[in-house]
């Protein structure tokens, strides 16, 4: 038995985890795989109920999982919360208790979607990328941290915010191990994405990945600017196989690669552990709260992160597999939601979406 945490967000959270869980569902019949799930409330859902967006009992319902689940956080109403209670503080709240350090997203295009791809379709065909993203330090985690008051030379009083980039080499060899053993995995290229021109921090990250790159001879490492691997990232994506960078520098670029696909509604992401807690998977878009109950949003990214979870978390590659040979068919049959709608397509809502999938799943 597979134990499941499902954290049920914001907005269209509950509606395209219930397309997720459908298909784990199929899943199980076909492959006689049996999940258990458990459910907790995350972000503003669980400030609604507890006065908290990351409660107590969400969290040791997800350490007791197997493997968490997460539907998207945030909505527009929570904003005049101050900081500490807002939906979004839940995410940096759950990443950090469940050790959360390696955030894994794939940038995959499927050919079937290349005319929503803002790059040429030549540029963008068979892009396939893998961003490794450490996820629990960088400028979001350092201290010291804050905004304090400040005396000028000319006796102004002056606010002074300031953020600590700061990583240790334990921290940077771990991530590092993640992307070189995922290129073993792909086509064995590893680009190490950084600002080792002005920052010490990514001096560091450079050392340390060139020590761990000595345990993996067979993949080949390279170096990049932040700048130019942005720019690079438009102009020639296919260059790359996996992205290995820190928290804001890969925060930055898993946004903007995203696009190359044309739409966030088809990406997923896996966010991983050191083995001693569950990893968590969550479709990389927002809550969308305008679109909540409307049955509009398309389900592709979270039912792909749920097929992650059966790759990563429980080994079943060829149900992954299934999920996502399922999710070619449909849309090479020209079924779209609105968000990757095309002239002649038939527009689809998000449970036949899913249920399009199911079908194809055998």
């Amino acid at each position: 038995m597979k134990n499941i945490a499902i954290l049920t967000g914001d907005g269209v959270a509950g509606e395209i985890l219930a397309s997720a869980i459908k298909v784990l569902d199929r899943i199980s019949e076909v492959y006689d795989i049996k999940f258990n799930y458990n459910y907790a409330p995350i972000g503003g859902r669980a400030y609604d109920e507890t006065g908290f967006p990351l409660p107590d009992k969400t969290i040791e319902t997800a350490l007791k999982s197997d493997a968490v689940l997460l539907g998207a956080v945030g909505d527009w109403k929570y904003d005049s919360l101050a900081p500490e209670l807002r939906p979004e503080r839940a995410l940096l709240g759950i990443r950090k208790r469940l050790n959360l350090f390696a955030n894994l997203r794939p940038i995959k295009v499927f050919n079937e979607l290349l005319f929503a791809s803002p790059l040429k379709e030549e540029v963008a065909r068979d892009c396939d990328i893998m961003i490794v993203r450490e996820l629990t330090g960088d400028v979001y985690f350092g201290e010291p941290k804050g905004i304090i008051k400040k005396t000028t030379l000319d006796n102004r009083e002056i606010k002074v915010g300031f953020n600590n980039m700061i990583y240790d080499e334990d921290e940077i060899r771990r991530i590092a191990i993640v992307a070189f053993k995922s290129a073993q995995k792909r086509k064995k290229r590893v680009c190490c994405v950084d600002k080792a021109n002005v920052l010490d921090v990514s001096r560091l990250f450079r050392e340390i990945t060139v020590e761990v790159s000595k345990d993996y001879p067979d993949v080949e490492l390279s170096f990049m600017y932040i700048d130019n691997c942005a720019m690079q990232l438009v102009q020639n994506p296919r260059q790359f196989d996996v992205i290995l960078t820190g928290n804001i520098f890969g925060d930055i670029l898993s946004d903007e690669a995203s696009t190359i696909c044309g739409s966030l509604g088809m990406l997923p992401s896996a966010s991983l552990s050191d083995g001693k807690t569950p990893f968590m998977y969550e479709p990389i878009h927002g809550s969308a709260p305008d679109l909540a109950g409307k049955n509009s949003v398309n389900p592709i990214a979270t039912i792909l992160s749920a097929a992650m979870m059966l790759d990563y978390s429980f080994n079943e590659k060829s149900a992954s597999d299934s999920i996502y040979r399922a999710v070619k068919e449909v849309l090479k049959e020209g079924y779209r939601t609105r968000d990757i709608l095309q002239k002649d397509n038939e527009l689809t809502t998000t449970t036949k979406m899913t249920d399009l999938i199911i079908e194809k799943i055998r």
